[in-house]
Protein backbone atom coordinates (compact mmCIF):
# COMPACT_ATOMS: atom_id res chain seq x y z
CA UNK A 1 0.00 0.00 0.00
CA UNK A 2 1.48 3.58 -0.92
CA UNK A 3 2.85 5.57 1.86
CA UNK A 4 0.37 4.51 4.36
CA UNK A 5 0.20 7.39 7.58
CA UNK A 6 -2.93 8.19 9.33
CA UNK A 7 -3.61 11.90 9.03
CA UNK A 8 -5.47 12.17 12.36
CA UNK A 9 -7.69 15.63 12.87
CA UNK A 10 -5.40 18.66 12.76
CA UNK A 11 -5.93 21.37 15.70
CA UNK A 12 -6.91 24.90 14.58
CA UNK A 13 -3.50 26.61 14.42
CA UNK A 14 -3.08 30.06 13.53
CA UNK A 15 0.83 31.10 14.43
CA UNK A 16 2.05 34.52 14.43
CA UNK A 17 -0.56 36.22 12.14
CA UNK A 18 -3.48 35.28 14.61
CA UNK A 19 -1.83 37.78 17.39
CA UNK A 20 -4.48 40.54 16.03
CA UNK A 21 -7.15 38.23 15.31
CA UNK A 22 -6.94 37.21 19.12
CA UNK A 23 -6.84 40.73 20.03
CA UNK A 24 -10.02 41.13 18.40
CA UNK A 25 -11.43 37.86 20.66
CA UNK A 26 -13.49 38.78 23.65
CA UNK A 27 -11.15 38.50 27.16
CA UNK A 28 -12.05 35.51 29.30
CA UNK A 29 -11.13 34.67 32.80
CA UNK A 30 -7.92 32.77 32.45
CA UNK A 31 -7.30 29.11 33.05
CA UNK A 32 -3.60 29.27 33.63
CA UNK A 33 -2.99 30.91 37.39
CA UNK A 34 -0.04 33.66 37.19
CA UNK A 35 0.21 33.36 33.20
CA UNK A 36 1.99 36.80 32.78
CA UNK A 37 4.38 36.17 35.63
CA UNK A 38 3.51 39.47 37.50
CA UNK A 39 2.81 37.50 41.33
CA UNK A 40 6.41 36.67 42.64
CA UNK A 41 7.23 35.79 46.49
CA UNK A 42 9.52 37.21 48.56
CA UNK A 43 12.03 35.91 46.57
CA UNK A 44 11.02 37.27 43.07
CA UNK A 45 10.16 33.68 41.62
CA UNK A 46 6.69 33.71 39.86
CA UNK A 47 3.99 32.60 41.81
CA UNK A 48 2.91 29.09 41.12
CA UNK A 49 5.67 28.66 38.58
CA UNK A 50 7.57 25.57 39.58
CA UNK A 51 11.65 25.70 40.12
CA UNK A 52 14.37 23.19 37.53
CA UNK A 53 17.25 22.71 36.68
CA UNK A 54 18.06 25.17 34.00
CA UNK A 55 15.68 27.59 34.88
CA UNK A 56 16.19 31.13 36.59
CA UNK A 57 13.71 34.08 37.51
CA UNK A 58 14.88 37.08 35.93
CA UNK A 59 13.82 40.92 35.99
CA UNK A 60 14.28 43.62 33.30
CA UNK A 61 12.57 46.96 34.57
CA UNK A 62 8.77 46.14 34.83
CA UNK A 63 8.70 42.30 33.22
CA UNK A 64 9.16 39.39 35.03
CA UNK A 65 10.19 36.52 33.08
CA UNK A 66 11.99 33.14 33.43
CA UNK A 67 15.14 32.11 31.60
CA UNK A 68 15.67 28.78 30.24
CA UNK A 69 18.81 28.18 29.63
CA UNK A 70 21.20 25.72 27.84
CA UNK A 71 24.44 24.50 30.14
CA UNK A 72 25.33 21.77 28.24
CA UNK A 73 24.24 19.88 24.81
CA UNK A 74 21.38 17.44 24.76
CA UNK A 75 20.28 19.11 28.23
CA UNK A 76 16.51 18.86 28.92
CA UNK A 77 15.44 22.16 30.40
CA UNK A 78 11.82 22.43 31.30
CA UNK A 79 9.33 24.17 33.19
CA UNK A 80 6.12 22.61 33.89
CA UNK A 81 2.47 23.51 34.18
CA UNK A 82 -0.93 21.45 34.42
CA UNK A 83 -4.15 23.18 34.07
CA UNK A 84 -7.19 21.61 34.93
CA UNK A 85 -10.20 22.17 32.46
CA UNK A 86 -14.15 23.72 34.15
CA UNK A 87 -16.89 21.19 33.29
CA UNK A 88 -18.32 21.33 30.69
CA UNK A 89 -14.98 22.47 28.95
CA UNK A 90 -14.71 25.01 26.31
CA UNK A 91 -14.96 24.14 22.90
CA UNK A 92 -11.15 25.31 22.77
CA UNK A 93 -8.12 26.98 24.09
CA UNK A 94 -5.73 29.98 23.41
CA UNK A 95 -2.66 30.33 24.22
CA UNK A 96 -1.07 33.69 24.69
CA UNK A 97 3.09 33.37 24.52
CA UNK A 98 5.55 36.19 24.83
CA UNK A 99 9.17 34.88 24.52
CA UNK A 100 12.29 35.87 23.62
CA UNK A 101 15.67 33.43 22.55
CA UNK A 102 19.26 33.59 21.86
CA UNK A 103 21.36 31.25 19.58
CA UNK A 104 19.52 28.08 20.13
CA UNK A 105 20.57 25.59 18.31
CA UNK A 106 18.91 22.27 17.08
CA UNK A 107 20.44 19.48 18.73
CA UNK A 108 20.61 15.58 17.03
CA UNK A 109 17.15 15.52 15.96
CA UNK A 110 15.42 18.35 14.08
CA UNK A 111 12.69 18.63 16.97
CA UNK A 112 15.79 19.13 19.42
CA UNK A 113 15.08 22.98 19.82
CA UNK A 114 13.07 25.04 21.77
CA UNK A 115 9.36 25.02 21.69
CA UNK A 116 6.17 24.90 24.00
CA UNK A 117 4.79 21.37 23.89
CA UNK A 118 1.24 20.44 24.90
CA UNK A 119 -0.75 17.63 25.73
CA UNK A 120 -4.60 16.87 26.27
CA UNK A 121 -5.31 14.89 29.06
CA UNK A 122 -8.67 12.23 29.47
CA UNK A 123 -9.78 9.47 32.14
CA UNK A 124 -6.92 7.85 33.27
CA UNK A 125 -4.64 10.66 32.79
CA UNK A 126 -4.43 9.53 28.77
CA UNK A 127 -2.92 11.40 26.45
CA UNK A 128 -5.60 12.86 23.67
CA UNK A 129 -5.81 13.89 19.86
CA UNK A 130 -5.77 16.37 18.32
CA UNK A 131 -3.27 17.98 20.20
CA UNK A 132 -2.46 21.32 20.21
CA UNK A 133 0.47 22.61 17.81
CA UNK A 134 3.86 23.24 19.14
CA UNK A 135 5.19 26.64 18.83
CA UNK A 136 9.28 26.35 17.78
CA UNK A 137 12.26 28.60 18.50
CA UNK A 138 15.39 28.35 16.64
CA UNK A 139 18.08 30.92 16.40
CA UNK A 140 18.14 34.60 17.73
CA UNK A 141 14.90 36.59 17.87
CA UNK A 142 15.52 40.22 17.74
CA UNK A 143 13.74 41.25 21.17
CA UNK A 144 10.82 39.84 22.24
CA UNK A 145 8.24 37.84 20.24
CA UNK A 146 4.26 37.72 20.54
CA UNK A 147 3.00 34.60 19.65
CA UNK A 148 -0.63 33.23 19.79
CA UNK A 149 -2.42 30.18 18.72
CA UNK A 150 -5.62 28.06 19.17
CA UNK A 151 -6.71 24.76 19.46
CA UNK A 152 -9.78 22.77 19.70
CA UNK A 153 -10.14 20.96 23.26
CA UNK A 154 -10.84 17.75 22.51
CA UNK A 155 -13.54 14.84 23.57
CA UNK A 156 -12.95 13.80 26.68
CA UNK A 157 -10.32 15.87 27.99
CA UNK A 158 -10.17 16.62 31.98
CA UNK A 159 -6.76 18.73 31.96
CA UNK A 160 -3.99 20.59 29.80
CA UNK A 161 -0.41 20.22 30.34
CA UNK A 162 1.85 22.82 28.78
CA UNK A 163 5.80 22.49 28.93
CA UNK A 164 7.77 25.45 27.55
CA UNK A 165 11.31 23.75 27.15
CA UNK A 166 14.81 23.74 25.63
CA UNK A 167 13.98 20.08 24.46
CA UNK A 168 17.50 18.66 24.13
CA UNK A 169 18.97 21.30 22.47
CA UNK A 170 22.73 22.06 21.69
CA UNK A 171 22.63 25.21 23.47
CA UNK A 172 20.73 28.41 23.79
CA UNK A 173 18.27 30.55 25.70
CA UNK A 174 14.64 31.05 25.93
CA UNK A 175 13.13 33.95 27.58
CA UNK A 176 9.49 33.19 28.50
CA UNK A 177 7.69 36.51 30.28
CA UNK A 178 3.84 35.35 29.55
CA UNK A 179 2.53 31.93 28.61
CA UNK A 180 -1.62 32.49 29.26
CA UNK A 181 -4.31 29.62 28.64
CA UNK A 182 -7.55 30.91 28.26
CA UNK A 183 -11.17 29.38 26.99
CA UNK A 184 -12.47 30.15 23.43
CA UNK A 185 -15.89 29.43 21.80
CA UNK A 186 -16.70 27.69 18.76
CA UNK A 187 -17.50 30.29 16.96
CA UNK A 188 -14.14 32.15 18.20
CA UNK A 189 -12.48 29.25 16.97
CA UNK A 190 -14.42 29.11 13.12
CA UNK A 191 -13.00 33.32 13.08
CA UNK A 192 -10.28 32.73 13.62
CA UNK A 193 -9.68 29.72 10.45
CA UNK A 194 -7.11 31.14 8.10
CA UNK A 195 -9.32 31.93 4.83
CA UNK A 196 -8.87 29.54 1.39
CA UNK A 197 -9.65 30.62 -1.72
CA UNK A 198 -12.97 28.93 -2.25
CA UNK A 199 -13.89 27.23 -5.58
CA UNK A 200 -16.33 28.32 -8.43
CA UNK A 201 -18.23 25.51 -10.58
CA UNK A 202 -15.17 25.01 -13.42
CA UNK A 203 -17.25 25.44 -16.48
CA UNK A 204 -17.29 21.52 -18.61
CA UNK A 205 -15.62 21.86 -22.48
CA UNK A 206 -17.76 20.80 -25.05
CA UNK A 207 -16.45 18.34 -27.28
CA UNK A 208 -17.23 15.17 -29.59
CA UNK A 209 -14.85 13.16 -27.20
CA UNK A 210 -16.33 14.20 -23.59
CA UNK A 211 -17.30 10.78 -22.09
CA UNK A 212 -21.22 11.04 -20.81
CA UNK A 213 -22.39 11.31 -17.44
CA UNK A 214 -22.90 8.04 -15.24
CA UNK A 215 -25.28 6.78 -12.82
CA UNK A 216 -25.80 3.71 -10.69
CA UNK A 217 -28.60 0.88 -12.26
CA UNK A 218 -28.47 -2.51 -9.91
CA UNK A 219 -24.94 -3.41 -9.93
CA UNK A 220 -23.91 -1.37 -12.85
CA UNK A 221 -22.67 2.10 -14.16
CA UNK A 222 -24.87 3.31 -17.11
CA UNK A 223 -25.47 6.22 -19.45
CA UNK A 224 -28.26 7.97 -19.42
CA UNK A 225 -29.20 6.32 -22.49
CA UNK A 226 -28.95 2.87 -20.83
CA UNK A 227 -25.62 1.67 -21.81
CA UNK A 228 -23.24 0.32 -19.77
CA UNK A 229 -19.98 1.75 -18.71
CA UNK A 230 -16.91 -0.63 -17.57
CA UNK A 231 -14.19 1.64 -15.86
CA UNK A 232 -10.77 -0.15 -16.65
CA UNK A 233 -7.70 1.98 -15.43
CA UNK A 234 -4.55 3.02 -13.47
CA UNK A 235 -3.98 4.88 -10.58
CA UNK A 236 -1.88 8.07 -11.53
CA UNK A 237 -0.07 9.05 -8.34
CA UNK A 238 2.31 12.22 -6.85
CA UNK A 239 -0.53 14.96 -6.13
CA UNK A 240 -0.57 13.12 -2.57
CA UNK A 241 2.58 13.75 -1.77
CA UNK A 242 3.85 16.46 -3.81
CA UNK A 243 1.60 19.63 -4.23
CA UNK A 244 2.94 19.72 -8.02
CA UNK A 245 2.68 16.29 -8.78
CA UNK A 246 5.41 14.57 -10.65
CA UNK A 247 5.19 13.67 -14.36
CA UNK A 248 1.19 14.13 -14.43
CA UNK A 249 0.70 15.97 -17.40
CA UNK A 250 3.09 13.52 -19.11
CA UNK A 251 1.29 10.47 -17.63
CA UNK A 252 -2.37 10.84 -18.26
CA UNK A 253 -1.91 10.95 -22.33
CA UNK A 254 -0.05 7.87 -21.99
CA UNK A 255 -2.14 6.11 -19.81
CA UNK A 256 -5.14 6.88 -21.55
CA UNK A 257 -3.78 6.24 -25.11
CA UNK A 258 -1.17 4.02 -25.04
CA UNK A 259 -2.53 1.87 -22.30
CA UNK A 260 -5.79 1.82 -23.00
CA UNK A 261 -7.13 3.31 -19.88
CA UNK A 262 -10.71 4.73 -19.54
CA UNK A 263 -10.75 5.80 -16.14
CA UNK A 264 -7.83 7.65 -14.39
CA UNK A 265 -7.71 7.65 -9.88
CA UNK A 266 -6.25 10.91 -9.17
CA UNK A 267 -5.46 10.92 -5.48
CA UNK A 268 -5.43 14.15 -4.04
CA UNK A 269 -5.08 15.57 -0.11
CA UNK A 270 -7.15 18.21 1.16
CA UNK A 271 -4.40 20.12 3.17
CA UNK A 272 -2.90 20.58 -0.68
CA UNK A 273 -6.11 21.96 -1.41
CA UNK A 274 -6.58 24.53 0.61
CA UNK A 275 -2.84 25.79 0.39
CA UNK A 276 -1.92 24.46 3.43
CA UNK A 277 0.20 21.23 2.61
CA UNK A 278 4.41 22.05 3.23
CA UNK A 279 6.14 23.53 0.42
CA UNK A 280 3.48 25.06 -0.96
CA UNK A 281 2.85 28.70 -2.49
CA UNK A 282 0.89 30.77 -0.34
CA UNK A 283 -2.19 30.83 -3.12
CA UNK A 284 -4.69 29.32 -0.89
CA UNK A 285 -4.77 26.26 -2.79
CA UNK A 286 -5.01 27.82 -6.53
CA UNK A 287 -1.87 26.11 -7.53
CA UNK A 288 -2.85 22.85 -6.88
CA UNK A 289 -6.17 22.89 -7.89
CA UNK A 290 -5.51 24.20 -11.46
CA UNK A 291 -3.27 20.98 -11.53
CA UNK A 292 -6.52 19.05 -10.92
CA UNK A 293 -8.31 20.66 -13.77
CA UNK A 294 -5.53 20.42 -16.12
CA UNK A 295 -5.65 16.44 -14.91
CA UNK A 296 -9.51 16.20 -15.60
CA UNK A 297 -9.72 18.28 -18.05
CA UNK A 298 -6.78 16.13 -20.37
CA UNK A 299 -8.19 13.04 -19.23
CA UNK A 300 -12.21 14.07 -20.00
CA UNK A 301 -10.76 15.14 -24.02
CA UNK A 302 -9.75 12.04 -24.21
CA UNK A 303 -12.95 10.10 -23.16
CA UNK A 304 -11.89 8.83 -19.90
CA UNK A 305 -13.18 9.56 -16.45
CA UNK A 306 -11.32 10.69 -13.06
CA UNK A 307 -12.00 9.38 -9.94
CA UNK A 308 -11.00 12.08 -7.69
CA UNK A 309 -9.65 10.01 -4.35
CA UNK A 310 -9.46 11.94 -1.01
CA UNK A 311 -6.15 10.17 -0.15
CA UNK A 312 -6.35 10.01 3.60
CA UNK A 313 -6.07 7.03 6.11
CA UNK A 314 -8.12 5.84 9.18
CA UNK A 315 -10.90 8.15 9.39
CA UNK A 316 -12.64 11.23 7.71
CA UNK A 317 -12.59 14.46 10.30
CA UNK A 318 -14.13 17.61 9.75
CA UNK A 319 -11.29 18.98 7.39
CA UNK A 320 -12.66 16.23 4.98
CA UNK A 321 -16.32 17.49 4.72
CA UNK A 322 -14.72 21.08 4.25
CA UNK A 323 -12.61 19.88 1.22
CA UNK A 324 -15.75 17.65 -0.50
CA UNK A 325 -17.77 21.08 0.36
CA UNK A 326 -15.20 22.96 -2.16
CA UNK A 327 -14.27 19.77 -4.59
CA UNK A 328 -17.86 19.00 -5.06
CA UNK A 329 -18.57 22.95 -5.99
CA UNK A 330 -15.56 22.84 -8.42
CA UNK A 331 -16.61 20.02 -10.04
CA UNK A 332 -20.43 19.52 -9.26
CA UNK A 333 -22.03 17.68 -12.27
CA UNK A 334 -18.75 17.60 -14.21
CA UNK A 335 -19.75 14.67 -16.36
CA UNK A 336 -16.20 13.47 -16.38
CA UNK A 337 -15.48 13.08 -12.60
CA UNK A 338 -16.12 10.42 -9.83
CA UNK A 339 -15.76 11.53 -6.10
CA UNK A 340 -13.68 8.99 -4.16
CA UNK A 341 -14.77 9.83 -0.74
CA UNK A 342 -11.76 8.39 1.52
CA UNK A 343 -9.14 6.30 0.56
CA UNK A 344 -8.63 4.02 3.25
CA UNK A 345 -11.04 3.96 6.32
CA UNK A 346 -9.41 1.47 9.05
CA UNK A 347 -9.91 1.08 12.72
CA UNK A 348 -13.57 1.75 12.72
CA UNK A 349 -17.07 -0.22 13.39
CA UNK A 350 -19.48 0.13 10.63
CA UNK A 351 -21.56 2.45 12.63
CA UNK A 352 -18.62 5.12 13.38
CA UNK A 353 -17.59 4.45 9.51
CA UNK A 354 -21.13 4.86 8.51
CA UNK A 355 -22.70 7.63 11.02
CA UNK A 356 -19.46 9.19 12.65
CA UNK A 357 -18.97 9.41 16.67
CA UNK A 358 -16.39 10.02 19.04
CA UNK A 359 -13.42 7.21 18.08
CA UNK A 360 -11.96 4.59 20.60
CA UNK A 361 -8.97 2.97 21.28
CA UNK A 362 -8.89 -0.37 18.97
CA UNK A 363 -6.88 -1.89 21.98
CA UNK A 364 -9.23 -0.45 24.29
CA UNK A 365 -12.75 0.10 23.03
CA UNK A 366 -14.39 1.50 26.01
CA UNK A 367 -11.55 4.78 26.26
CA UNK A 368 -12.12 7.89 23.76
CA UNK A 369 -9.39 8.81 21.98
CA UNK A 370 -10.58 12.69 22.05
CA UNK A 371 -11.29 12.29 18.57
CA UNK A 372 -14.42 12.99 16.70
CA UNK A 373 -15.44 11.46 13.13
CA UNK A 374 -18.33 13.11 11.00
CA UNK A 375 -18.78 9.21 9.43
CA UNK A 376 -18.60 8.47 5.54
CA UNK A 377 -22.25 9.02 4.97
CA UNK A 378 -21.65 13.37 5.94
CA UNK A 379 -18.90 12.99 3.14
CA UNK A 380 -21.59 12.04 0.72
CA UNK A 381 -24.17 14.22 2.13
CA UNK A 382 -22.02 17.69 1.47
CA UNK A 383 -21.32 16.78 -1.74
CA UNK A 384 -25.42 16.73 -2.66
CA UNK A 385 -26.23 19.53 -0.29
CA UNK A 386 -23.97 21.86 -3.20
CA UNK A 387 -26.89 20.12 -5.74
CA UNK A 388 -23.49 17.52 -7.19
CA UNK A 389 -25.15 14.53 -8.47
CA UNK A 390 -21.85 12.76 -9.47
CA UNK A 391 -21.39 9.17 -8.75
CA UNK A 392 -19.68 9.00 -5.34
CA UNK A 393 -17.18 5.95 -4.43
CA UNK A 394 -17.00 4.73 -0.44
CA UNK A 395 -14.41 2.45 0.64
CA UNK A 396 -15.07 -0.11 2.89
CA UNK A 397 -13.25 -0.94 6.53
CA UNK A 398 -9.67 -2.99 6.91
CA UNK A 399 -7.66 -0.32 4.41
CA UNK A 400 -11.05 -0.25 1.95
CA UNK A 401 -11.09 -3.78 1.70
CA UNK A 402 -13.69 -5.33 3.62
CA UNK A 403 -17.06 -4.63 1.93
CA UNK A 404 -19.37 -6.89 4.40
CA UNK A 405 -20.97 -4.26 6.65
CA UNK A 406 -22.64 -2.81 3.66
CA UNK A 407 -24.57 -6.11 3.22
CA UNK A 408 -25.23 -5.81 7.15
CA UNK A 409 -27.25 -2.75 7.55
CA UNK A 410 -24.76 0.00 6.80
CA UNK A 411 -25.00 0.36 3.13
CA UNK A 412 -24.97 4.50 2.69
CA UNK A 413 -27.95 6.51 2.15
CA UNK A 414 -28.21 7.86 -1.13
CA UNK A 415 -29.87 11.24 -1.30
CA UNK A 416 -32.45 12.98 -3.88
CA UNK A 417 -30.87 13.63 -7.24
CA UNK A 418 -28.10 11.59 -6.31
CA UNK A 419 -26.64 9.69 -9.15
CA UNK A 420 -25.89 6.56 -7.29
CA UNK A 421 -23.13 4.83 -4.73
CA UNK A 422 -20.21 3.03 -5.98
CA UNK A 423 -18.21 1.29 -3.16
CA UNK A 424 -14.45 0.77 -3.14
CA UNK A 425 -11.91 -2.33 -2.13
CA UNK A 426 -8.29 -2.02 -2.17
CA UNK A 427 -7.18 -5.99 -3.10
CA UNK A 428 -3.61 -6.49 -2.84
CA UNK A 429 -1.63 -10.30 -2.25
CA UNK A 430 -1.93 -10.34 1.65
CA UNK A 431 -5.49 -10.10 1.70
CA UNK A 432 -7.78 -13.12 1.70
CA UNK A 433 -11.53 -14.21 1.79
CA UNK A 434 -12.21 -12.59 -1.66
CA UNK A 435 -16.15 -14.06 -1.79
CA UNK A 436 -16.69 -12.93 1.91
CA UNK A 437 -15.29 -9.45 1.51
CA UNK A 438 -15.75 -8.31 -1.84
CA UNK A 439 -17.84 -10.34 -4.18
CA UNK A 440 -20.87 -10.42 -2.19
CA UNK A 441 -21.54 -7.07 -2.11
CA UNK A 442 -20.79 -7.24 -6.04
CA UNK A 443 -23.96 -8.86 -6.61
CA UNK A 444 -25.92 -6.22 -4.99
CA UNK A 445 -23.21 -2.69 -6.01
CA UNK A 446 -21.09 -1.93 -8.84
CA UNK A 447 -17.49 -2.30 -7.14
CA UNK A 448 -14.85 0.06 -8.25
CA UNK A 449 -11.21 -2.33 -7.41
CA UNK A 450 -9.45 1.41 -6.97
CA UNK A 451 -6.26 -0.07 -5.85
CA UNK A 452 -4.68 -3.51 -6.87
CA UNK A 453 -1.04 -4.16 -7.27
CA UNK A 454 1.29 -6.94 -6.76
CA UNK A 455 4.96 -6.54 -5.48
CA UNK A 456 7.74 -8.81 -7.32
CA UNK A 457 8.94 -10.12 -3.78
CA UNK A 458 7.94 -9.43 0.06
CA UNK A 459 11.18 -7.00 0.53
CA UNK A 460 9.95 -3.23 1.15
CA UNK A 461 6.84 -4.86 2.56
CA UNK A 462 7.63 -6.00 5.94
CA UNK A 463 4.51 -4.33 7.59
CA UNK A 464 3.22 -7.70 6.56
CA UNK A 465 3.14 -10.25 8.92
CA UNK A 466 4.96 -13.35 8.21
CA UNK A 467 1.40 -15.31 8.88
CA UNK A 468 0.19 -13.26 6.31
CA UNK A 469 2.49 -13.88 3.09
CA UNK A 470 0.98 -16.55 2.05
CA UNK A 471 1.83 -15.81 -2.02
CA UNK A 472 4.85 -17.36 -3.52
CA UNK A 473 5.38 -14.01 -5.43
CA UNK A 474 8.02 -15.28 -8.04
CA UNK A 475 4.93 -17.91 -9.41
CA UNK A 476 2.86 -15.00 -11.14
CA UNK A 477 -0.08 -16.61 -10.42
CA UNK A 478 -1.40 -13.98 -8.29
CA UNK A 479 -1.73 -11.33 -10.57
CA UNK A 480 -3.94 -13.46 -13.75
CA UNK A 481 -5.82 -15.27 -10.78
CA UNK A 482 -7.03 -11.53 -9.81
CA UNK A 483 -7.59 -10.15 -13.33
CA UNK A 484 -9.34 -12.72 -14.08
CA UNK A 485 -11.44 -12.00 -11.05
CA UNK A 486 -12.20 -8.64 -11.82
CA UNK A 487 -12.73 -9.80 -15.06
CA UNK A 488 -15.29 -12.12 -14.67
CA UNK A 489 -17.79 -10.16 -12.15
CA UNK A 490 -16.97 -7.07 -14.71
CA UNK A 491 -15.87 -5.12 -11.07
CA UNK A 492 -14.90 -1.44 -11.98
CA UNK A 493 -10.75 -1.31 -11.51
CA UNK A 494 -7.55 1.10 -11.66
CA UNK A 495 -4.21 -0.57 -11.48
CA UNK A 496 -1.75 0.69 -8.55
CA UNK A 497 0.50 2.32 -8.63
CA UNK A 498 1.38 4.26 -12.39
CA UNK A 499 4.64 5.92 -10.74
CA UNK A 500 7.84 4.19 -10.97
CA UNK A 501 8.57 4.70 -7.13
CA UNK A 502 4.73 4.46 -5.60
CA UNK A 503 4.88 0.61 -4.77
CA UNK A 504 3.78 -1.66 -5.78
CA UNK A 505 4.23 -0.29 -9.08
CA UNK A 506 3.05 -1.08 -12.82
CA UNK A 507 6.03 0.89 -14.13
CA UNK A 508 10.10 0.31 -14.13
CA UNK A 509 10.80 4.46 -15.50
CA UNK A 510 9.26 7.18 -17.02
CA UNK A 511 9.44 5.61 -19.84
CA UNK A 512 6.58 3.80 -18.99
CA UNK A 513 8.01 0.19 -19.49
CA UNK A 514 5.58 -2.18 -17.50
CA UNK A 515 7.07 -4.31 -14.84
CA UNK A 516 7.31 -8.52 -15.27
CA UNK A 517 5.78 -9.10 -12.12
CA UNK A 518 2.62 -6.57 -12.50
CA UNK A 519 2.94 -4.08 -15.23
CA UNK A 520 2.47 -6.59 -18.39
CA UNK A 521 -0.35 -8.00 -16.67
CA UNK A 522 -2.22 -4.84 -16.44
CA UNK A 523 -1.46 -3.95 -19.79
CA UNK A 524 -2.67 -6.71 -21.52
CA UNK A 525 -5.25 -6.49 -19.17
CA UNK A 526 -6.42 -3.03 -20.60
CA UNK A 527 -5.50 -3.72 -23.83
CA UNK A 528 -8.48 -6.86 -23.74
CA UNK A 529 -6.46 -10.08 -22.89
CA UNK A 530 -9.10 -12.30 -21.01
CA UNK A 531 -7.53 -13.82 -17.71
CA UNK A 532 -8.40 -16.98 -15.87
CA UNK A 533 -8.85 -16.92 -12.24
CA UNK A 534 -7.93 -20.29 -11.10
CA UNK A 535 -7.68 -19.86 -7.51
CA UNK A 536 -9.84 -17.22 -5.31
CA UNK A 537 -8.58 -15.75 -2.63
Amino acid sequence: MPRHSLWLMAALVWLCGAGSRAAEMPSAAPLLSNGNLAKVDAKGWPVDWPQSEGVTAEKEGETVFLRLKSSRPGQMVMVYRRVNLPTPPPAGIEVRLRVRYSDIQSGKQKWNDGRVIAHFKGQGDRTLKPEPPTPEFRGSSSGWEERTYLATVPLGAKSLEIMPCLLQAAAGTLDLARCEVLPVTTAQLAAARPAAIPSETVLVPKGEHLPLELHVAGNRLQTAGGKGVWLQGLCVDSLEWSAGGEKIAQSIPVAIEQWKANVIRLPVRDDFWFGKGPGQRKDGGVGYRKVVDGVIEAAASRGAYVALDLHRFGAPTTEHVEFWKDAATRYKNHPAVLFELFNEPHSLSWKLWRDGGGLTDPKKPDELTGEVTPGMQALLDVTRKVGARNVVIAGGLDWSYDLSGVLQGYALQERAGGNGIVYSSHIYPWKSDWNGKVLAAAEKFPLFIGEVGCPPDWKGFEFIPPSGRTEDLSAHAWPPDVLGMIQKHRLHWTGFSFHPKAAPTIISDWQYTPNEHWGVFVKDALAGKQFESKKLR
